[in-house]
Order: C-alpha cells, then structure tokens, then sequence
C-alpha cells in the first residue's frame, strides 16, 4: 500500500494510543501470572503477536467487548508449543518468547517474517546457553528461526548492553521463574535503558522482586522461585506514537492536544524536551495527561539516541525543517531495528533535497527545504510515520510499504486525516 500526502496543517484534540511497550511486556507478565486483566491495551500487529505466542505457551486469552484483555496464565510453567512460533515482524515477541521458551519442558521454534530473519539475537542465545539452556541460530547466524531446548537455571552470567536492551527485558522476565538466583551484568553501556526500566515497572506491579545494582558495573540480582500476579492493569499512552502527532505540528505551524500522555518509565517522554530546545511552544499538563504544542519556528539541536532509539526518524524530519544544524549522535544501536534506520532516513531525506551526513553511529542533517518525492518506507512502520509528517511539509510525496503502520499504529492516517492532514491512501 501507498500513501500519498500533500501540503497541511492540522488542528484539535486526539488520543494518544496506548503504549506498544508496556502491552508486550503486561501480556507476557500476565501470560506467566494465574490470572489478569489488561485494560486499553494496544491491539497491533506486534502485539497480536505477542498474545498469539502466549497462547502457544498454553495461556487463554479473551478479548472483551470493550478490547480489554482476560489473562488465564499458566502460572509460570509454560507448555511446549504445538508448533512454530512466528512473531511476525515483532523483534520484542522474538527475544521475549525465547526466553520463555527456556521455561519449557522440551523444545521451541521461533521464527518471523524476512526482517525477523535478518535480526541478531546473539548475546540472548550466549546468555541462555550459559544458563543451562540449548538455545542456537539454524542457520548458525544468531538470527532466526531459533530453536530452544528448555533448562533455565540461575547462574552469574554476563550480557553485552550495546545492541538491544531486548535481550535483558528478556531475561528479567524469566529467570525470576528459576530454581536458582541469577545475576545478570552488563557489559558496555546498557542501550535503551528506558525499556528495561518499564519491564522492571510492570514485573514490580506483578510482585515479582530485581534488585537493580549500578555501584560498579550494572547489574541485576534475581532471586529464584517467584511467582507472577498481575491482577489488573491498565496501559499508558504510547510517546513513541505521539512524537509523530507532535512533530507535525511544530513542522507545519499547527495546534494540536494529544491527551492519554501521563508520566511512565517511557524514554520517549524525551521527545516533550527535545522539541522545547528546539523551540517549540509545548505544554505537558501531567496531572491530566495532555500535552498542547502549537507550531513556530524549529531550530537546531544535538540528541543523544542511546536511550531512544525510536525517535531517530521523528528527530530526523524535524532536523530537516530547523534552522541550523541537527547532530543525532549515539545511535549505532538503530542500524538493527526493522531496518537500518540511520541509512533509511539519510536515504529518504536526501531525495526530498536535504542534506545528511551519515556516520557509523550518527546523523548530522543540516534544515533546508523539503520538496516532494516518492520515498521509500522499508516496510517500517516509524519510517512511514516520520516521511507522511514531512510530506505535510513538502507536499507531493509519495511513501510505499504504508501498511506497516499496522506494527504499532493501526488507525495513524485515519487519526491525521481527523485533524486535517491531506493524506490519501492508495492502493496497489
């Protein structure tokens, strides 16, 4: 699918979606506790996953009237699966099921879609082999399909924090379900920091116990034998998702509410700051969860991505509006998400005519004028979303592979087009 976006604005209120990250990680909790409520999840691709593999795991999961999720866990004893599990395009499902998969009884195929296949999982595998499981690439490239024996046992082991904090959140998840305590150093900087911050907020509301120790080293002491009990919970709204909605504004002069935005362990929340020093007039009411920007002059700024990875491509089309320079820096990590999004960006933005220097772990994009182009989404959701704000800039843009909105934000064009945006989906 294609969508094409020309010149707008967009003016009032919408709600934020709820948040991608807490939903995983509530779902998979819930799915190991006895039995849950999770109220306003979000109900994506990606997390249709997730709950398609809890429920291979031996979970029952119903949805209400209301898109509220019945929890029937499995007490944290999954089963082995009847068969395949294929995530999809979801890298969180993959690296957070194959842990689980290390808490069965037997063996576990993991599998997923071409960009699934392409991802590296090697520091989870070295992990989970050194705690007595038998988990390896197929392909002998630590990328997927994986297969997993399971085993899991505590032991004092070591991961390399620099290319996804995925593999910890992992981790934490399943070994407080061992018969033996772990603890889990990390190696280099821990990336994304922020996400294994929310899987410590949700195992906390499940009772479950990490002692977080940051003296020396980081590391994480998890004493054996717990027991999950999410009883209830209910989602925040998702700032990865609404850094698109705010960013169009400040990019087109316009005047938007998001609402649904209260405070949480999300890194994304960065997202309020960094475009107050790039000068654009926003308010965030916490008490009510509202933030109102209303559009102005953008100008330049240097980011460090190491804790927010996904909001390199909202950064990269507001750098390319602002006057100035922008300096996205420390983001070696985003070349292995969905795809690589430092070159996709640098890719993308040069054919609207602005200028990008690409690093290794950096992207210096100086502001200019944004012309129309066909752009390529690269079957990434948080490409497309960034190119259709700066096609509201350009105009005359067309993006493909638009159906990947899907991943985190099924209703996105529906909710611009309610606010005014001149987008219009094409189909092929």
């Amino acid at each position: 699918m294609k969508v094409a976006v020309n010149k707008s604005k967009m003016f009032g209120e919408v709600y934020a979606p709820p948040s991608k990250s807490y939903t995983h990680r509530a779902i998979t909790v819930a799915a190991l506790s006895h039995e849950s409520v999770i109220h306003k999840p979000l109900l994506s691709a990606d997390t249709m996953a997730t709950i398609n593999a809890c429920e291979m795991f031996g979970a029952y999961i119903e949805r209400t009237d209301d898109d509220d999720l019945i929890i029937h866990g499995v007490d944290g004893k999954p089963v082995v699966p009847y068969d395949v599990i294929d995530v999809a395009n979801s890298g969180t499902t993959l690296r957070f099921m194959t842990a689980i998969s290390a808490l069965a009884d037997g063996i576990t195929v993991l599998t997923g879609d071409n960009s699934i296949r392409s991802r590296p999982n090697g520091p989870l595998l070295e992990v989970l082999n050194d705690l007595g499981v038998e988990a390896y690439s197929t392909r002998n490239n630590a990328c997927a399909p994986l297969v997993v024996r399971g085993g899991l046992k505590g032991a004092i082991v070591q991961i390399d924090g620099s290319i996804s904090s995925q593999f910890i959140s992992a981790l934490l998840i399943a070994c407080p379900l061992t018969n033996n305590s772990t603890t889990l150093s990390i190696k280099g900087e821990l990336k994304s920091k922020p996400y294994v911050d929310v899987t410590l907020d949700i195992i906390e509301k499940a009772g479950g116990e990490i002692h977080v120790d940051d003296t020396n080293n980081l590391k994480f002491i998890i004493p054996a034998n717990q027991k999950y009990d999410l009883k209830e919970y209910t989602v925040p709204g998702d700032f990865s998702s609404a850094s698109y909605l705010l960013a169009a504004a400040a990019m087109t002069g316009s005047d938007v509410k998001v609402k649904n935005l209260f405070r949480s362990e999300q890194g994304d929340i960065a997202i309020i700051d960094i475009l107050k020093r790039m000068g654009a007039n926003i308010k965030w009411d916490t008490e009510k969860g509202i933030v109102t920007l209303r559009g102005g002059d953008l100008h330049g700024t240097t980011v460090d991505a190491g804790a927010t990875p996904d909001l390199v491509p909202t950064v990269a089309v507001l750098a390319a509006v602002a006057d100035g320079v922008t300096v996205i820096e420390n983001a070696e990590h985003v070349r292995y998400k969905e795809t690589d999004r430092l070159r996709a960006m640098a890719l993308e933005l040069t054919k609207m005519e602005i200028e990008v220097k690409e690093e290794p772990d950096k992207l210096t994009i100086t502001g200019g004028n944004l012309v129309g182009a066909n752009v390529k989404g690269w079957h990434d959701h948080r490409i497309v979303m960034a190119l259709t704000i700066a096609g509201m800039v350009a105009g005359n843009t067309t993006i493909d592979t638009a159906e990947s909105v899907s991943i985190s934000y099924p209703d996105f064009f529906d909710k611009m087009r309610s606010l005014g945006a001149n987008v219009t989906t094409i189909e092929e």
